[in-house]
Parts: structure tokens; sequence; C-alpha cells
């Protein structure tokens, strides 16, 4: 434990007045920090633990120096209040909280820690993480205080970016109140250790009035040096002989087959094509050879990776002359969130393609195209999963999952992230379905190196009664909402039959028909739950159908679910030959699917990203460094080889999203090669560990 600061906390203990905590140290919370953490809490033997509020909780220190919290199950959550010495912390040079958290209970925990501002509501004027943890492991739980490690002088204009450095963050830094530490609302009680609370990081505040431009030639941070930041073009070209010699010294792993698969495993049946068996108590895919399979993949295998310009001009330093050779200008439209959403069309630049350009020539696509399946090979990846390039991937030197997206009409009352919900019931739909599909014939349909398809992405389910509360919300020409009234017809009969049931006064079907009104949920949940299960397993038998019409050997891998209710779910078991979801998550080793359903699942997506390298955002699952991002992938994968429905996990992406951020604002560090073309070390690393011996872990028992 750290003692580095004295402290008085008081605060009104629970059966009690106001007293006092042991001391901790010598120094003093907001003075010089020198690099070192500030230890906030250190509950050394004399902490009195009426200093802690608690809700539906006891609390305890064990002979270790830890504050051990048990919790109840009787409120929604469950937890501790720590307050600051004197009623506040000025923490404002400081970039995070972080404490060490023991699960000391028999079922894995999620604790959540907030760090508040006076009036604090868990919305406002607080900042909130949390951290899931196995039985009797110890995880770090950390809570960034300031959004980016650098802080802004006065405030600047920057648009188009989902982070960057800021004046100001979330809270008030130099006015922290209190620490909340508790877990959510659960059937089950819990017991955790938690010690070593402190303020860690040092954010570096940069001069308003010269950060711009910030934007290198390379496009990459101007205002911070790292490891592995590439400064000159001879660094650049330079690398392609360094990693040339670390190829080589990494070949592919010599108990893989040329598609990837376990050669020195079992031999089952070899159908020249891509399927799925279980084979003994676990899930596998299945390899042409008749080997077993586990994809170990990468989203993204591209050469391209544009960012706007327009109205960021300033931002960057030297933007090439238009007609140069790295003048790798464009336009785009796509814009869903953020900026560019109200500002599109807009013109784009893309540095990764004017890197490749200088690193390997002229023919730096094909070169980029071969040298990824070394990579892949010498990483112990043997998948290039979605939202990849075709002409790297049907090569044939990797398999591959291949992408289908289409668009078609919306059902109109529908909403969600990406977009509204397709209305199946209309023809369109498996018009524009059977158009996409056509190129697919002679390409990736009977291609044997190509696993499956994934059709769409991240769809908007919503709850089990949402689309057809969105159908009854839709135009009357919607021809879900036709298909839907003709079923309650069919049910009810006579509009009063219908009005009884759900509480409502349509004077007709006709009216019900021009009705945008939603009805009762409760009242009329057996219907809305009956047309929602048509309306899923309409979509994906139609999916299926059209799929097996041209390739009719290959698998439907689903349309990754992120936002998924277990009626969609189903609908989703009884078409697919492996249920895909997007899980943004520190582990997936207990994922199912609902109804103990047994059948293969596949992790289309997930990732994790640090601040260390001189980008703005982390992407959806933040760690604090290159190495613990490496550690916490090598975790989650290794917790999927353990799930036995799982057949594998894609990583999503292959290269780093640009420093100032896609249409959409999207600007994350979560790259296996950085937007110079480099690849981080760390991360390689630990793929090739995990992935050199992904079979013989996941045979075993």
């Amino acid at each position: 434990m750290l003692r580095m600061i004295v402290f008085t906390v008081l605060a009104t203990a629970a059966g009690g007045g106001p007293v006092q905590a042991a001391p901790a140290g010598g120094g003093t919370v907001g003075g010089p920090y020198e690099g070192r953490p500030t230890t906030l809490f250190d509950f050394a033997p004399g902490f009195d633990v009426r200093t802690v509020p608690i809700t539906d909780a006891t609390v305890t220190v064990t002979a270790g120096g830890a504050l051990r919290i048990e919790t109840g199950h009787a409120g929604s959550w469950p937890g501790v209040t720590l307050k600051a010495p004197a009623g506040k912390w000025d923490l404002s040079a400081r970039e995070y909280i972080a404490l060490e958290v023991t699960n000391r209970g028999a079922e894995q925990v999620t604790v959540h820690c907030r760090v508040d501002n006076p009036g604090a509501n868990g919305a406002d004027h607080c900042v909130t993480d949390q951290v899931s943890i196995e039985p009797g492991a110890v995880q770090t739980l950390t809570v960034r205080l300031f959004p980016v490690p650098w802080k802004l002088s006065a405030p600047v204009d920057l648009v188009g970016m989902r982070a960057n450095p800021v004046h100001a963050g979330k809270i008030d830094t130099a006015n922290v109140t209190q620490l909340v530490i508790f877990v959510g609302k659960s059937a089950q009680d819990h017991a955790v250790e938690i010690d070593n609370i402190r303020a860690v990081g040092q954010v570096q505040v940069l001069e308003a009035s010269t950060f711009l431009p910030f934007i290198d030639e390379f496009g990459q941070f101007i205002h911070r040096d790292w490891s592995g930041k590439t400064h000159s073009l001879e660094e650049l070209t330079a690398q392609v002989q360094r990693e040339d010699r670390d190829l080589k010294a990494h070949a592919k792993p010599k108990s893989w087959n040329k598609y990837g698969g376990w050669a020195d495993g079992p031999r089952l049946k070899a159908t020249g094509m891509f399927r799925v068996q279980k084979h003994g108590r676990k899930w596998w895919l299945v390899d042409p050879a008749g080997r077993l399979f586990w994809s170990h993949g990468i989203d993204c295998v591209r050469a391209t990776n544009a960012t706007p310009i327009t109205d960021r001009e300033r931002y960057f330093r030297a933007l090439p002359e238009p007609g140069s050779p790295l003048a790798f200008y464009g336009e785009g439209a796509w814009a869903p969130h953020g900026y560019y959403q109200t500002h599109s069309p807009y013109r784009t630049y893309d540095f990764t393609r004017a890197n490749l350009r200088r690193k390997y020539g002229e023919d730096f696509e094909q070169v980029f195209a071969d040298t990824t399946h070394r990579r892949f090979e010498s990483w112990a990846i043997n998948t290039i999963a979605n939202w990849s390039d075709a002409q790297i991937y049907l090569s044939r030197l990797t398999p591959y999952a291949a992408t289908i997206s289409f668009d078609s009409k919306k059902l109109e009352g529908s909403e969600g992230y990406w977009g509204k919900f397709h209305d199946v019931f209309d023809a369109d739909f498996e018009t524009r379905l059977r158009q996409r599909l056509e190129p697919e014939k002679g390409l990736t349909a009977g291609d044997p190196w190509c696993i499956g398809y994934f059709v769409h992405n991240e769809l908007a389910w919503g709850d089990d009664t949402s689309l057809a509360l969105a159908t009854l919300i839709s135009p009357a020409n919607q021809a879900a909402k036709i298909a839907f009234v003709d079923d309650l017809v069919a049910k009810y009969e006579t509009i009063e039959d219908l009005n009884q049931a759900w509480g409502t006064s349509h004077a007709s079907w006709e009216a019900l028909l021009q009705s945008r009104t939603a009805p009762d949920k409760a009242k009329a949940r057996p219907d809305l739950e009956a047309f929602y299960t048509r309306t899923a397993e309409r979509y994906f038998s139609t999916i299926r159908r059209e799929l097996k019409r041209i390739a009719p050997e290959q698998l439907y891998l689903g349309c990754r679910f992120a936002w998924v209710n277990d009626r969609a779910a189903r609908a989703a078991t009884k078409f697919c030959d492996v249920v895909s979801y997007n899980r943004y998550s520190y582990s997936v080793e207990d994922t199912r699917l609902p109804d103990g359903i047994d059948m293969p699942v596949i992790i289309g997506e997930f990732h994790f990203g640090a601040l260390d390298r001189g980008m703005f955002h982390t992407g959806l699952r933040r760690t604090e460094s290159q190495q613990d991002r490496a550690d916490k992938y090598a975790v989650y994968v290794r917790g999927a080889l353990r799930n036995p429905y799982l057949v594998g996990t894609h990583w999503f992406q292959y290269v780093d999203q640009a420093t100032t951020g896609r249409g959409d604002g999207e600007n994350y560090q979560i790259g296996f090669v950085d937007i110079c073309d480099r690849p981080y070390p760390e991360i390689v690393a630990a793929a090739r560990d995990v992935g050199g011996a992904m079979y013989e872990y996941r045979f075993r028992d």
C-alpha cells in the first residue's frame, strides 16, 4: 500500500456523529505531484469504518489493510461512500483515479466507482466507470477525471471528434467531494475488498494560442512524443526491413494447416468448405480439410482510413498539394452522428493511404495486402473478418468472413443508433437482398476460403415489443402495419373485441390502420410479442433462404447483435448457423444464448484502447497502457476459448482510426497497427502467445 499523505476524513457514520480516520503518511493532496500517485485512502490499522456511509452494505478492514465491503440485495445500488478530507480534493492536474478491487464472493461481480462534484446525481456533476471481476480475481478499476491527458489553457473550437484536448472536462477536478463505490442491483450478495485508492497521471497543459495546427504530415498528434512515433520519412521506410526480420523470426504456428486449422488435432469429416460441429462438449468451426478451426480474427482489413477536413483545414500542418502522389483526397457523406451529420457532404484526406504510399511505393496496395497475409500468419491470426477489402481476402491466403450490407424500405416508426429497422414485410427487402447477393456468385459463393456471411450490423432490435409498437405508429401504407392489422383481424374478427382487449376505441379496422398512436403496452403485450417474433423470424428466414440459394454450403453468421433482447436472439437461433454478437466487454467467458440454447456463437467485434501513444479516445473499453491493452486482449480471448459455445473472436479493427476521426467522429486507438502502418508490439505479442497455443488450450478439459 502507498502511504504518501496525511489527511483527516470527517463523515457521518451509520450509527453516530462525525469521527476521524487514521493518518496515511506524509504530504498534501493538491501539492506538487512529481509524477507520483496521490493516495486518497489508505485503510491502515486504526482506520475507523464508522467514517464510511453505507447503503445496504457492511464494511470492515481486513488484516491486510483493505476495506471489505459486503453488499446485500435489498437496494438498487448497494455500496459505500468515501468522502474527501476537509470536504474536497483538488485533483486538477490528475488524469484518473484508480483502485484495486478483489472479488471475495462466489459469483462474478461488476463494481462501479463514481467520482462526484457537489450536486452529483448519477448523470450530472460526476464521472463513473466499472470493472467486472471473476471470483477470487483482482482488477484495477479506473475512472478518468479528464477526458485526455492534455488540457488546453483556454477554449479552442474543435469539431468532428469523439474526444480531443479540451479546456474543461465533465467535472470540476479541483472540487472532487467523494467517491461512491457500489454494485448494481442483484439477487446475490457480494463481497469485495478495495485498496490502494489513488489519483494517477498528470495532465499536460497546452497553450491554446499555439495549439493549431495539431496534426503532422503523417496524421499524428504534434504536441506529444511517444515510443513508436514516426518522426521522418526515413523512420517510416526503415520500418519495412525491421518488420521483415520480425516476421521471419516468428513463423506461422507449426500445428496449423494452410487454413489456420489444427493440423495436429482430430481429423473430422472434410467437406471442402467451412462448417460447424460440436466436438466433445464444445462447439468448433471445421475447416475445408476437416480440421478443428477457431476463428482468431481482425475486422476492417483494408488500406483506407479517411478523415473529414472540411471546416478543419487549420488542424493539419502539411496537407499535400492537389495532384501530388500523396494527394489522397476524397469526398464523404456518411455521418450518422456528430458534427458532419449536418455538414455533409465533406472533403476528406486519407493519411493511412498516404503513409502506405510513402512506405511501400506506387504498388502500395498490393504490398500492403501481401504484408497483411504475412503478418496474420506470424501473429497467429487466421481470419480476415468483417468490413474488409475484397482485394485482400480474395487472394485466398487467409480464411475470411464476407460482409453483406444492403438498404431497403424502413419501418418508419422505428428508431435506432444506426438508423431505422427494415420493413421485412415489404417486397423491397427481399429484392434488395437478392440484388446485393448476385455479385457474390463466382467470388465468395462457393469459395472454400470463405467461412460464411455476416448480414447487416448492430440493428435496432430494441426490447421485445419495440418493433411491433414501431409498426403501429407507422403510416397506413407501411407493409408491416398492413400485415400486423391482418393478423389482428384474423385473431379478433371484430374491432370491438380488439378494443376490449387493448383498452382502445378504434372505430374500425381502417381507423386502426390510419392511427399513429401506440396502444397501452401492458394490455397489448401478447399481440405485440407475437408480431415482434413474426418480424424477427421473417427477417432471419428471408436472409437464410436467399443466402443458401447462392451459397448453400457456407455459413450464415447472423447480424452481429449489439442491442438485443431474448426474443430476437431466439429467432436468430432458428435460422443462423452461428449467432454473432459484437460484445464490448472485458470478458465473454460466460456469454450464453437464451434458454440454454446449444449452438455456436461468434464475437464479431471487441476492442480495447489506451491514450499513451498520442491518440485522444480509447474506444469502447479503456485500458491504461499498451501493455494493459495487450493483457486484456489475452484475458478476453482466453476467456472465449474456455467458453464451449464460442467459435471465434474478431477484433475491431486492423488500423487505428484517424486521430481526427472518421465521418461520425470516432477516433479510437484500437488498431493492431497505427496510422503509419507500424504494428503495436505489445498486442502483437499477446496475439502470438494466445493464438499460437489456442487449439491446445481450448481442446483440454
